[in-house]
C-alpha cells in the first residue's frame, strides 16, 4: 500500500507542476486558482509521501517521489506546455524512469 501512496503522491507533485505552470499563464482570479489548486496538490503530494515513509526507507521514497514529479513534469511540458522532445532528453528521461525501477526492484 506504501508503493501505491508513493506513486500516487509523485503524480500530485506533477498535478501541483502543472497548476503552477497555468497559474504563470493566467491572469486575475484564473491564476489565483491554479495556484489555490497548485497548494491542494503540493499539500496531497507531501501527505502521500508521507504516508508512503511507514515502509519504505525515506532515500529510496523521496527519490521515486521527486523522480516521478521530474519525468512527469517533463512529459507534460513536451505535451502542454510545446517544450522541446530532443534525443538526449528522451535518453536522460530513460534513464531516470531506470533508475526508478531499480531503486523500487532493490528496496523492501
Amino acid at each position: 500500500m506504501q508503493w501505491f501512496f508513493l506513486v500516487l503522491g509523485g503524480l500530485a507533485e506533477v498535478a501541483f507542476a502543472f497548476c503552477l505552470g497555468k497559474g504563470k499563464l493566467a491572469e486575475g482570479l484564473e491564476a489565483m486558482g491554479w495556484y489555490a489548486a497548485f497548494g491542494a496538490c503540493a499539500a496531497l503530494s507531501f501527505y502521500l509521501l508521507h504516508l508512503s515513509l511507514a515502509q519504505i526507507p525515506l532515500g529510496t521514497a523521496y527519490g521515486v517521489w521527486t523522480g516521478i514529479g521530474a519525468v512527469g513534469t517533463a512529459l507534460l511540458g513536451v505535451l502542454v506546455f510545446g517544450d522541446p522532445l530532443t534525443g538526449p532528453r528522451l535518453f536522460f528521461l530513460a534513464t531516470l524512469i531506470g533508475s526508478l525501477l531499480g531503486l523500487k526492484a532493490v528496496s523492501a
